[in-house]
């Protein structure tokens, strides 16, 4: 191991231990520092044969990922021709207030997904919501009431429908709002909903901005429809931009650890590169790039100091950080596993409907799949070709084998990959070799939306409701 890459390691795995959220808050996208990473899981030292399930409530349809602050939950999703986001409460799912209103559907390609795709962001006692077609309104945390409604960019929209989170810091919250073609970066008081700056120079994607520090400046991280930039959180002023084409789908959102900018995507694999502040402007320098895996529906998640993923040829990833080369591939989940029970095609694969009493299909067993050079090699560029297409019309809703859609939560030494089969696996956060320690079916309906660990909780969404599931 060069002298370069045992520092890189080293510095890796101190910014991973700085930047971990303590407490069991998930209060945005990814999380509330949007790692995917929680400390507070009670991981078993065995694993239980079944997840035991505590209660089940109807919330609508959406892929949107609920936030949880202290005992309550905030789900935004779609019922009837309405946008609805409801608070709960964490322990028993029962209902203390909701807030709706009136809401188009999608036309198009993505009609297929009606509820909402942006995850609600909570700060400050007020809950921040972005709808299917750009508003962006916040409510009162505590009573549901609407503080504020901005419209300016509503009805521009990529071309399937407005999927970036907001970002909640201080009194601040930023949106990707508008279209491919020209859109903008914004931010907003949270008191009052006046627009504090905006970025215009480039159209949005469907990732969703990280949030860091560089010395002593906030800074954003966002890809958007040609980019990757990094802005000034405070004021929106440009400190690095660069070309980060990925043909028709900008959607992983990059990983900020530390000083280090970790990023992927279809037909141009993972790269990591060291952030520094150089007077206004912000500068990279590449450590390395793995070209082995692409990623393209999903975000990657660091653990134990590596990189993990999922393929868009649906296989878990491990890199190696201090080498940046892939130290295993695995296949997720089960690769015949249906819709399970998706729109369009009815109940699962050829298993039939799926268990829904949480238990484990196949856990407790090591395997050591050999390494592979997963997705074709599309040589060392920030830039790529195009992407696999997206979900279409009413059809098939993605399942284990295909696509590379899925989530990966980081608790301590376990990971947590939820497929749109409505699989949760975990696997040990090994550098050596994959090992899985459990497997549990956990909604009898696709699941595109983070599962949220906490304490000994593990709370799921599927495509209409929100279930509790504990590790016991």
């Amino acid at each position: 191991m060069s002298r370069r890459t045992r520092a890189f390691a080293l510095a890796f795995m101190a910014a991973q231990l700085t930047t971990q959220v303590e407490g069991g808050d998930w209060s945005q996208w990814r999380g509330s520092d949007r790692s995917a990473q929680v400390a507070d899981f009670a991981a078993p030292a065995a694993w239980p044969k079944k997840l035991t399930k505590k209660w089940e409530v109807e919330v609508g349809d959406g892929v949107a990922t609920p936030a949880l602050v202290g005992d309550r939950l905030y789900v935004f999703s779609r019922q009837d021709d309405e946008e609805v986001i409801r608070c709960l409460n964490a322990t028993s799912g029962a209902e203390i207030w909701q807030a709706k209103y009136s809401q188009e559907g999608v036309n198009g390609p993505a009609s297929g997904y009606q509820g909402p795709r942006a995850s609600p962001a909570v700060g400050q006692g007020k809950v921040v919501l972005v709808s299917l077609h750009g508003d962006v309104s916040c409510y009162d945390a505590n009573s549901g009431k609407r503080l504020w409604h901005n419209t300016e960019y509503s009805g521009q929209e990529p071309r399937f429908a407005t999927s970036s989170s907001p970002v909640i810091y201080g009194d601040t919250c930023v949106a990707q709002l508008g279209g491919e073609d020209s859109g903008a970066i914004v931010a907003f008081n949270l008191s009052d909903g006046s627009e504090k700056w905006k970025w215009t120079g480039d159209g949005v994607a469907y990732a969703s901005a990280a949030l860091t520090k560089l010395g002593e400046t906030d800074v954003i991280v966002a890809p958007t429809s040609h980019k990757m930039v990094a802005l000034d959180a405070n004021t929106g002023d440009s400190l690095l931009e660069f070309d980060y084409s990925q043909g028709r789908y900008n959607a992983a959102t990059p990983l900020v650890v530390g000083d280090l900018l970790v990023y992927a995507g279809p037909q141009r694999g993972t790269s990591a590169e060291r952030l520094a502040k150089a007077g206004a402007k912000v500068t990279t320098t590449e450590v390395w790039q793995n070209t082995d895996n692409n990623l393209q529906f999903n975000s990657p998640v660091v653990a134990n100091g590596a990189v993990f993923g999922i393929s868009q040829l649906n296989s878990l990833f491990c890199i190696n950080t201090a080498t940046g080369q892939t130290a295993w591939n695995a296949p997720l989940g089960d690769n015949n596993a249906g819709d399970a029970g998706g729109r369009g095609r009815g109940p699962g694969g050829p298993g039939g409907p799926p268990r829904l009493d949480g238990e484990q299909r196949g856990g407790d067993r090591p395997q050591r799949p050999e390494g592979g050079a997963g997705d074709a090699d599309p040589g060392r560029r920030r830039g790529g070709g195009p992407g696999f297409g997206g979900p279409r019309g009413g059809g098939r809703r993605g399942g284990g084998g295909r696509g590379g859609y899925g989530s990966l939560v980081a608790a301590n030494d376990v990971l947590l990959a939820l497929t749109p089969a409505s699989e949760l696996i975990v696997f040990a956060a090994d550098q050596v070799s994959y090992r899985e320690l459990a497997k549990y079916k956990v909604a009898d309906s696709p699941t595109y939306a983070y599962p949220i660990p906490a304490g000994n909780r593990i709370y799921i969404k599927d495509q209409n409701k929100l279930t509790l599931w504990t590790v016991e």
